[in-house]
């Protein structure tokens, strides 16, 4: 799982990975091209991207977008960047 805080008017560029990709919009939205198809998202929109397949977003201009991802498998690549959890 990774919370993304994205400044206004951001691009990730068409790309694709191994893994199975969902989530959701918490703030802000953008454009979502996922294979052949584009939607306009907004908060509250959620999302899916099939593993291997090509996908794209640019995020709202004026606003920053917030969102949450869910990747399966683990993205072995995002563990050096993780939390690591409280021993309290």
């Amino acid at each position: 799982m990774v919370l993304y805080r994205i400044a206004p008017g951001t691009v990730f560029p068409l790309h694709n990975h191994p893994h199975a990709q969902f989530g959701a919009f918490l703030e802000g939205g953008g454009t979502l091209k996922v294979g052949g198809e584009t939607w306009t998202m907004k908060e509250g929109d959620s999302y899916y991207v099939p593993p291997g397949i090509t996908h794209e977003l640019t995020t709202n201009p004026n606003k920053e977008t917030v969102l949450v991802d869910f990747f399966t498998p683990d993205r072995e690549d995002y563990a050096k960047e993780a939390l690591q959890p409280d021993n309290q």
